[in-house]
């Protein structure tokens, strides 16, 4: 557990100090968000936050290869990783080619299937799921690799589509991160395998590239992820799932009672705990296309009707939306955790109760505002 710390402090620190030079470097470019009607920004912000971030995960990976635990894991756990990070380093350079060029949506899905690709045919997709009740499920490769591309590109997207708020994307994804290195860990040390696994390593990289960017990202922002940003987090994160459920062909229970025998979600958390961390994002992406399609638009057409749009019509400040949408990711993501690997009484107690608190946070809380306070 330490190293996996030092390798998030290293990561962490690498993104925070990055992000000075990628923000004179986007705006040397010209690499620079403009104010548009559907933008919650005042001034011009520069990007480049994802390149900054893609050199924290670069700085820690490298840590990684140095420390005595994590250095003498199985070959395959940098393996994978690097493979990981190496595909993450395509899309973010599609990214920065948007950010300079403003790329079709095309040419961008095309980026991000290539970027996918080079995962699946490096060995990180789905093999396999096992199903409760019905017991392991093969994929045929091309079926593992059609499925490997969808989840990677919606992952993708679904970042992408959220990143509308400062700090808004980067807080989600470090909450998901966190969430799936417990989950990850977890299952490690109840099947009595090595800790040093590709996924928790992914995780701690990913969760402090986020950290080291947050404090130049939040309201106000002094530079944006850009797409290079948002796509490659989404990546790092599908990636990581991916490479667990690689690792894991199948889930064991624990035997001395630290998992419920019971509960047939464990069996399912690899696939449904990265989809329940972007719930938020994802349930925002489905809408948005129900809505524009509806409108006889094309579904990438840009609106500014995204769920953080609705908080701040709703009466919440842009500081006080960013935190309620990351309380309710939070929710999702540890929820999750809890009552599957800690199913009891009092973690549905605790579930609920934090449920409470945020549905209190969004919908009471604007309505008893005084006319022109501010959080």
């Amino acid at each position: 557990m330490r190293e996996y710390l030092l390798v998030f402090l290293a990561a962490a620190v690498v993104s925070y100090l990055l992000c000075v030079f990628a923000r004179e470097f986007a705006m040397r470019l010209g690499a620079v968000a403009q104010v548009r009607d559907r933008d919650v920004h005042a001034i011009p912000i520069p990007y480049f936050g994802g390149v900054a971030m893609l050199g924290g995960l670069g700085a820690g990976f490298l840590l990684a290869h140095q420390l005595p635990f994590l250095s003498l894991s199985q070959p395959q756990v940098f393996h994978d990783a690097g493979v990981v990070l190496t595909g993450g380093a395509i899309i973010c350079a599609v990214g920065v080619l948007d950010d300079i060029f403003e790329l079709d949506a095309l040419t961008k899905l095309g980026g991000q299937v290539v970027a996918a690709g080079y995962l699946v045919l490096n060995g990180v997709q789905l093999y396999s799921l096992v199903i409760p009740g019905v017991g392991q499920f093969s994929l045929d490769p091309t079926q593992a690799m059609l499925v490997s591309i969808f989840l990677i590109v919606g992952t993708v997207n679904a970042v992408n589509f959220v990143d509308g708020l400062d700090g808004l994307a980067s807080g989600m994804v470090c909450i998901g991160a966190i969430a799936f290195f417990v989950f990850s860990y977890r299952l490690a040390d109840t099947n009595g395998l090595s800790l040093a696994i590709t996924a928790a390593l992914l995780c701690s990289l990913l969760a402090g590239a986020c950290v080291g960017f947050l404090p130049h990202n939040f309201y106000p922002a002094r530079i944006f992820m850009g797409d290079s940003g948002s796509m490659l987090l989404g990546l790092v994160l599908s990636g990581s799932t991916l490479t667990l459920t690689g690792q894991f062909a199948a889930v064991q229970l624990s035997t001395n009672g630290d998992f419920p025998t019971g509960n047939s979600l464990v069996f399912l958390l690899p696939i449904l705990l990265p989809i329940s961390m972007l719930v938020v994002p994802f349930a925002d992406l489905v809408l948005a296309v129900v809505r524009r399609t509806r409108r006889g638009q094309a579904f990438y057409h840009p609106d500014k009707e995204h769920l953080h749009h609705r908080l701040l019509e709703f009466g919440h400040s842009q500081r006080r939306a960013v935190v309620i949408m990351w309380l309710w990711a939070a929710l999702i993501a540890f929820g999750a955790v809890v009552i599957t690997l800690y199913a009891s009484v009092w973690s549905i107690v605790l579930v609920l109760a934090w449920a409470v608190m945020t549905s209190v946070l969004t919908f009471v809380v604007p309505r008893l505002q005084r006319p022109g306070a501010t959080v």
